[in-house]
């Protein structure tokens, strides 16, 4: 067990209240004279020993402040994770039924983010395979086995053999391919029809440097642009309500602004002194690209930044497609991997149950208490 906020433990500090309460709270003892006593002689009264009244009170109060700071003190348990049954995935677009048959195995789970049942509905093929399957094993507890299905070729190459921590029962299934992988084009933007010469001046060259010969024509009035193409605006005023929503449904969108980028912003790229050129944000399912001033490239010195055209190319042009490769030849193999930290399991609410009954034992004993002094 661990200690997550170890300060917390300042609170037993408390405890000294309910000792002093306690010895505060003893009990008077009143002198009674009476004629016998004068016949008796005088001796050195004896030295008052510590005790302290109703201890099973102040054990239980004691008690309760003890819980109250190892709840400030966030106590964690950890420790290893017993190892759950086999584990099987099947690839999206693969037949899982037919691979699976009969089998009475429950832990057949689609390779995909979240790792869903394999009862659930097929999800789309569209995260890496390998990263997936490295999310998965940091996942899985240690000497938990594992079946993976893949297609072969297998797509989604990202340029590293596989490595994992298990050794993993390794099935390619053979499937046709549909269409062999092309390389990223350039990004195509497209301005509002009312544009300036200066951001239409500006825009061509940056498509120059893309190496795009024919720039887009500019959008008809009240037009927005086509799906997978970058709308730039170019005026001072915010977006128009159909653009505005256009963003939010997936577009992407790039634009001047004379502020400062947002807290939940990332900046893309910064001058030699640190001041923000290029960020971007995310609204709704769409991306909002700002950069600083305004698209007069005389007066403005971030349209003039010679890491501008990479960085915009590298924010706006689309992934290219996944690499195919052999499936046989792509089975991961086992290394030793950095263990993966493993979860730790806060148990706060036994602790709130627990103080609750302490206090409520606490209670009921001190009424008691009242009672009896009362009586």
């Amino acid at each position: 067990m661990i200690l997550l906020f170890p300060l917390g433990l300042a609170a037993l500090a408390a405890g000294l209240l309910p000792l002093l309460i306690h010895l505060a709270r003893r009990h008077p003892y009143t002198p009674l004279d009476f004629a016998a006593l004068r016949w008796l002689r005088a001796q050195i009264r004896p030295r008052q020993r510590i005790r302290f009244d109703d201890w099973p009170l102040l054990l239980v109060r004691l008690l309760l402040l003890a819980a109250l700071a190892l709840l400030l003190a966030r106590p964690a348990l950890t420790g290893p994770v017993p190892a759950s049954s086999a584990w099987t995935v099947v690839a999206p677009g693969l037949d899982a039924a037919a691979l699976r048959g009969t089998a009475a195995d429950r832990n057949w789970h689609w390779l995909a983010p979240g790792f869903p049942a394999i009862d659930q509905a097929p999800p789309a093929a569209s995260a890496s395979l390998p990263s997936l399957l490295r999310e998965l094993d940091a996942q899985l507890p240690v000497g938990t086995a594992l079946t993976v299905h893949v297609p072969d070729p297998l797509p989604g190459l990202d340029g590293a053999r596989l490595q994992l921590s298990r050794e993993v029962q390794w099935r390619p299934q053979p499937m046709p391919v549909t269409a062999q992988p092309r390389a990223a084009t350039s990004p195509r933007l497209r301005v509002h029809s009312d544009a300036s010469a200066a951001a239409q001046h500006w825009l061509n060259a940056l498509q120059r440097a893309w190496g795009v010969q024919a720039p887009l024509a500019p959008l008809v009035a009240d037009t927005l642009p086509e799906r997978g193409e970058i709308g730039v605006w170019s005026r001072n005023d915010a977006l128009p309500a159909n653009w505005q929503a256009w963003l939010r449904d997936g577009g992407r969108v790039m634009t001047m602004t004379a502020g400062k980028p947002a807290a939940s912003a990332s900046i893309l790229l910064r001058n030699t002194e640190g001041t923000p050129l290029l960020w971007q944000q995310r609204i709704g399912h769409g991306v909002l690209l700002s950069l600083p001033g305004d698209w007069d490239a005389s007066g403005n010195a971030a349209l003039r930044d010679p890491q501008l055209p990479r960085a915009l190319l590298l924010a706006l042009q689309a992934p290219p497609s996944p690499r195919l490769g052999d499936a046989r030849d792509q089975a991961p193999y086992r290394s030793a991997l950095p263990a993966a930290t493993p979860p730790v399991r806060e148990p706060t609410a036994w602790l709130l149950l627990t103080i609750v009954l302490l206090f409520a034992l606490e209670r009921w004993m001190a009424s008691s208490r009242r009672r009896r002094v009362a009586t």
